[in-house]
């Protein structure tokens, strides 16, 4: 079993913990012990797929699709390091785990042949109740590749985690993301590329939404992606002084 498994399983129950995997994908264990994961690139996939040197994977593989039987795994849109063509399957055989992908993923899933009853298709607006964990689905604006991707508020424990999704700043949505309460940790990306949040735009959205903890993420997994955490650090003081943020390592649990 390799070292981010062993992570998860060694988390403490009682506790809430959140776990980076890298790139935009995080795992989120309850105080009962459920997991949740959201964007898991566990592959090469998309180096694969389109063909491109700069979707190098950079960062390495913590993780088997086999090491962990999730409860609930989501993909907010189909680019292939949110849902990860070779992984979803795998993280799917166990014949447990269920997913919820935003609707634009049921080319893929359907290209898959994974059509099956622990399959659910979301959209912006939508409620789900998987385990111990409720999921709002809430807009973000990813552009017209992905026109139907969604960013999720995952409540667990009385706790609330905000993952933004791929996102430009819409800073006209603040509302939107704290309609269930402010949240205690909100993750959003700093790469600036492919219409997402860049180092500045994260801060500010920091900035509208107050959370209690800013987790910056989608960068150091592709050389075609940027996002620079220690420009991200500089702009929340200036956009956000005196709100905690922390950088976490590919790998890294904390409790929330």
């Amino acid at each position: 079993m390799n070292i981010l498994a062993q992570k998860i399983i060694s988390a403490p129950l009682g506790r809430t913990t959140l776990i980076s995997a890298g790139q935009a994908g995080y795992i989120i264990k309850s105080s009962s012990g459920q997991l949740l994961a959201i964007d898991l690139y566990l592959s090469d996939c998309v180096e694969r797929l389109e063909g491109h040197v700069g979707f190098k994977r950079l960062l390495p593989k913590l993780l088997s699709p086999f090491d962990i039987e999730f409860d609930c795994i989501i993909a907010t849109h189909p680019h292939f390091d949110h849902f990860d063509y070779d992984s979803v399957p795998e993280l799917m055989s166990n014949g447990h785990t269920r997913l919820f992908a935003s609707v634009n993923c049921e080319e893929l899933v359907s290209n898959l042949k994974m059509q099956n009853d622990r399959i659910t298709y979301v959209r912006q607006g939508d409620t789900c109740e998987c385990g111990d964990f409720t999921l709002r689905f809430v807009s973000c604006d990813h552009g017209e590749g992905a026109p139907d991707a969604v960013g999720v508020i995952a409540e667990v424990d009385g706790r609330i985690i905000y993952e933004a999704g791929d996102t430009c700043l819409r800073l006209d949505r603040a509302d939107e993301y704290t309609a269930f309460g402010q949240p205690d940790v909100m993750i959003a990306p700093i790469n600036g590329a492919f219409g997402n949040l860049n180092e500045e735009d994260c801060a500010r959205l920091a900035a509208a939404v107050r959370p209690r903890l800013t987790v910056p993420c989608h960068y150091g997994m592709f050389a075609s992606h940027g996002g620079n955490p220690g420009l991200f650090m500089d702009k929340m003081k200036i956009f956000c002084p005196g709100l905690s943020y922390t950088i976490m390592a590919q790998g890294e649990a904390i409790t929330i």
